[in-house]
């Protein structure tokens, strides 16, 4: 369904559009005829969750450099299945934009009728960010470190609760992750959406999630949750006091969320240059670094923003996951 709808733009290169997709013309910008009219970036998870926030991020930039008016809409369900399967299936012009994330690397194994194949249903338009995870629980769960949690779990398996946004969600999967690298099966309590999973976590009715620096840095901060580490090599800049999985104890647990911009496959290979370009525009963006780092993240170099960088990701990506996800003896219904 869809769940939200927002418009970024450029107010100079967009007066006299409507606002609505599909109706406005472009005043500047791009070249070439393209674009000449709105573009909508679907964002297949809820408004407001860490995918959301980035492609928000970056959308205003991109449609300055592009000179037209950018939809933001939020296409919810199955993890990320519902919105994904939408764009694979529009016209392949380049006004139907998809911002994933590492969910577009999972989605084969979790799903038997998916409806599209990552590699042969899209073009590739370029990595956009890699954002850590963080391991957080309530505020008064008993464990104090990352090692005393993995022992805890352990001996209360059968009580604990561990917090995600749904099968085949970036939480879901560092879920996986975690109880992959500490020996453990725990009892799992799928939201829909991370959103309502962190605000349950805030309030108490959840043990412990694993979730994205972008959702969980403000409550980190605050003080609303307790923080173990963070599942990257390096420390985050912007939480410098919460170590690493690998300095906490558990090296095993390495993952941090990609995203990427998707078109429909078909989509001419110079519409593709142009969202890429304007793509690396928004990442050199000054104001789009900044808000990245306050959320414990950062744009991709210049060179991953582009589709060969994108594809060769995404391959590498799907043979890893598909390990895991079988060990785990894991399937989206």
């Amino acid at each position: 369904m869809i769940a939200a709808i927002g418009v970024v733009s450029l107010a100079a290169a967009c007066s006299g559009n409507s606002g609505t997709t599909g109706g406005a013309t472009s005043s500047g910008g791009a070249t070439g005829g393209y674009p000449e009219q709105n573009i909508t970036f679907v964002v297949p998870f809820s408004a407001g969750g860490p995918t959301d926030t980035v492609t928000r991020m970056i959308a205003e930039p991109m449609a300055a450099k592009l000179g037209t008016k950018i939809v933001v809409q939020n296409v919810e369900g199955a993890g990320g299945t519902v919105g994904a399967g939408e764009v694979a299936r529009a016209d392949p012009d380049g006004y139907t934009v998809l911002m994933h994330h590492i969910g577009m690397s999972t989605a084969p194994a979790l799903y038997q009728n998916l409806g599209y194949k990552p590699l042969e249903s899209f073009e590739m338009v370029g990595l956009v960010t890699e954002v850590p995870m963080t391991i957080v629980a309530r505020k008064d769960f008993e464990p104090k470190t990352l090692q005393e949690l993995v022992t805890y779990v352990k001996a209360n398996a059968n009580k604990v609760t561990l917090a995600n946004a749904g099968i085949g969600a970036a939480s879901h999967l560092c879920g996986l992750l975690f109880q992959t690298a500490a020996g453990v099966k725990l009892q799992e309590v799928p939201y829909e959406g991370t959103g309502p999973a962190l605000t349950d976590l805030v309030g108490g009715q959840v043990d412990f999630m694993c979730d994205q620096t972008t959702n969980t840095s403000g409550q980190i901060s605050a003080g609303e949750v307790k923080a173990y580490a963070v599942t990257t090599p390096e420390r985050v800049k912007s939480l410098p006091d919460l170590p690493t999985t690998a300095e906490a104890g558990l090296p095993k647990l390495q993952v941090s969320v990609w995203h990427g911009l998707y078109v429909p496959k078909g989509t001419p290979q110079d519409v593709v240059q142009k969202l890429s370009e304007a793509l690396k525009t928004a990442l050199a963006d000054q104001k789009v670094i900044d808000q990245m780092a306050k959320l414990g993240t950062a744009p991709v170099p210049a060179g991953d923003a582009t589709p060969q960088a994108h594809r060769t990701k995404l391959e590498e990506q799907l043979g890893t996951w598909a390990k895991v996800i079988a060990d785990a003896g894991v399937k989206a219904s």
